[in-house]
Formats: structure tokens, sequence, C-alpha cells
């Protein structure tokens, strides 16, 4: 007995070192890399606000996809992979450029700035990734077979000084990359970057939190458990719809124009053209405004039609090689969507608006814990009921489709056998 547990000790005494490691590491990444992704966040907001004053900086937009598309190339990125290549790096153990943080950065901000539709907490997980892995590299005590935690770190610290979800932001990057598969050896120190990087980023950008509290929400019962039920099953629809609109669109525009610096202006010209339609521009940049209108304002007019307007916009902006990510606009497009229907499945505009938002992000992501914890720190406990049902609908619905085609389909999510294919 004793010496059983005098191996136990050892044991433990030998892993406490390890352990310590990556709690360092944690907080180093998410030091650094929060500081990097909060400025970031900055720069965004500041070029937002300045396409906002004068919108006329619109009209740059074709000329800017062609500066894109140029400063990939002189960058030596001509087929840019964005978040795909660090799930792909996360699966296979492989570096991710360095490059990809100033890429991704600077062609996300020039895209915010002449008002393409695209997000910006997809650029974070590329920064993130990239950072990570080069913070891996750099620091001692770190070798090869450590890569996937640190690229796992500073997604999480890049995620959450953006986003401001630390939780979600903890669990996303062990979640995401394989559906079935959680890497927990990562979850403690990716726990310590993301709310290190939490508090950096409120240093930095204080009173940045997104948070959307839900007022007056109904008691859960029998009748609202089966509308919101039937409610996600709609919102599995819309996340399939998005996938599929994305994802055929790059491959059009691909198919169709072959010169990628032509391409890019002629999406950047549609895209300005689309806004003339329109007749504003509500649908250009990520759409944040739009989002907490949606989730604040039950009598806040927008078309009905308005979640498929953003799903158009933004194909065509990231067809064209423009950069940014996907996430605020899935976010847009499920706050939309339920504002509009809520009235159909009983509930507020406001609450409708939050659930969608939550229900089409685990549709197009394959993440449902991340999901959960969004839900929760986005809109608050309050709804925790509606939240837990309504993923754990779209999660199973939404079938294998998802934004990344990277993402590894392990285990089918509809019975215990193993798959192994993509999420398409």
């Amino acid at each position: 007995m004793s010496i059983k547990f005098s191996k136990q000790s050892g044991i433990l005494f030998e892993k406490f070192f390890i352990n310590l490691k990556w709690m360092i590491f944690g907080i180093i990444s998410g030091s650094l890399i929060g500081t990097v992704a909060a400025l970031f966040g900055k720069a965004i907001a500041w070029v937002t606000a300045l396409r906002a004053a004068h919108p006329a900086i619109l009209f740059g937009l074709p000329v800017a996809g062609v500066a894109i598309v140029w400063y990939y190339h002189v960058l030596g990125a001509d087929s840019p992979k964005g978040t795909n290549l660090v799930i792909d790096s996360i699966h296979n153990d492989q570096k991710v450029p360095f490059r990809m943080a100033p890429l991704i950065i600077v062609s996300t901000v020039v895209t915010h700035l002449f008002g393409g539709s695209a997000g910006r907490e997809g650029a974070a997980l590329q920064v993130g990734g990239s950072l990570g892995d080069a913070l891996g590299r750099l620091l001692i005590g770190f070798n090869d077979k450590d890569r996937r935690r640190t690229i796992m770190c500073g997604m999480s610290a890049s995620f959450a000084a953006l986003f401001r979800t630390p939780l979600a932001a903890s669990v996303m990057p062990i979640e995401m990359s394989t559906v079935g598969v959680m890497y927990y050896s990562a979850f403690m120190p990716c726990v310590v970057a993301a709310l290190t990087a939490h508090v950096v980023a409120g240093i930095i950008n204080p009173g940045s939190e997104e948070t959307m509290i839900i007022a007056n929400v109904p008691e859960f019962s029998f009748k609202q458990g089966g509308l919101t039920v039937l409610f996600a099953l709609y919102c599995s629809l819309v996340a399939v719809l998005f996938c599929s609109v994305l994802h055929s669109s790059k491959k059009l525009a691909k198919l169709t124009v072959k010169n990628v610096y032509l391409r890019a202006a002629i999406c950047g010209a549609i895209v300005v053209a689309l806004t003339l339609i329109v007749g504003s521009q509500t649908y250009n940049g990520a759409g944040a405004a739009i989002i907490e209108s949606c989730v604040l304002d039950g009598a806040f007019k927008i078309v009905p039609y308005a979640f498929l307007l953003k799903m158009l916009f933004t194909a065509v902006t990231l067809s064209g090689g423009f950069q940014g990510g996907e996430i605020v606009p899935t976010l847009f497009v499920g706050a939309t969507f339920g504002h509009a229907t809520a009235v159909l499945f009983g509930m507020s505009p406001t609450m409708g608006a939050a659930l969608g938002a939550t229900f089409v992000f685990c549709g197009v992501t394959n993440c449902p814990m991340t999901s959960i914890l969004i839900g929760f720190e986005l809109f608050g406990f309050e709804l925790s009921p509606f939240i837990l049902l309504g993923v754990a609908i779209t999660f199973l619905f939404s079938g294998n489709y998802g934004l990344y085609g990277s993402q590894k389909i392990r285990y089918s999510k509809y019975d215990p056998g193993r798959v192994d294919i993509n999420a398409h």
C-alpha cells in the first residue's frame, strides 16, 4: 500500500510541474495574444465608425479587394485557407505560419473599413492559432508534441479578448476541430489563457463586454418546450442554408472568374451594387449593432428577409477573397431570423433573436457546449432551459454541415458509430 502511494505521489509531483508549465503558458499567451486581439478589436471598431461617418468609403471596396489579394500574394499565401488551416494544424500537429497573423489582421481591418460583410471572431481564431504556435516554438520547454495545445491556447485567448466570452472561449478550440472528441488535455491552459485575455481586454477596451440580458423570460413548460423544438428545427435549416450558400458561392466564384484580382474586384462591385439597391449599409461590416437592436428592442424594425440578405452579402464578400470571418454574420442571421419569426413560436422578438443567434451558431459550428456557454454569457442564464433544448435539437438536425471543411466528424451525431468524415 505504501509503495503504491509512493508511486502515485511521484506521478502527481511530476504532473504538478507539467501542469504548472501549462498554467504559465496560459498566462503568457493570454496576456500577449489577448493584447493583440484587443487592439485588433479596437481597430475594427475604429474603422467601422469611420465608415459610418463617411459612407462613400464603400465605393473603394473593389480596389480594397484587389489590394487584399495582392497582399496575400506578396506574403506567399496565394490560396489562403484561413481557419481551416488552423484546424488542420490541430489535427496534424503542423506549424501554423506566423505570417497568418499580420495577413488576417490587416486584411480584416481593410475589409471592414470599406464595407465588406464579414466578421472578426473567425479572424481571431486565425490570429490566436498563429501566435499561439509561434509562442510555443519560441519559449523553452515546449516541443512539436505540444503544438496542438499551444495553438488551442492562442485561439482561446484571442476569442476571449475579442468576443468577451471567456467561458465559451475556453471550450471552443477543444471542441471545434473534431466533432465527437474533446481534447481535455488542453482544457486547463485554455481556461487560463481565456480568463487572462478577458481581463487584459477589459483593461484595453473597458466596457466592451457584449452582454444582452433578456428580460421577462417565460417559465419553461411542455408547451414552451415544444415550440422551442420547432423553432430549433427551423434554425437548423437556416444554418444548413447559410453553410451551403457560403460554400457554393466560393466554388461558383472560382469557377466563373479564374483571375483572383478580377474576382475580388467583381465581388466588391457586387457588394457595392447590393448596398445601393438595399438603400443602406445595414448588411455591410459585421452587423453587431443590428444583433444588439434585435436582442434588446422588441419594436426594432427590419425586413423579415434580413437574414437572407446578410447571407448574400457575406457570401459575395468572402467569395471575393475579402477576409474576416463568418461568426458574427452567423449571429446576425440567427438574430434577425429569430426576431422576425418569434411570434410564430410563442416568443417575444427579443427572446427569438437571442435563441436564434445561439441555435444558428450551433448549427454552423457543430459546437454544442460552446453554443450553450455563449448563450449563457451573452443573453443570461434565465434562458438556460430553452438554450439547452434548442442547441441539442439544432446540433442533431444540422447534420454534417459546417462552416469549416477541415472540421472532422469523428463520431456520428446519431449513434455511437465512428464515421470519420469532414464537415461540408
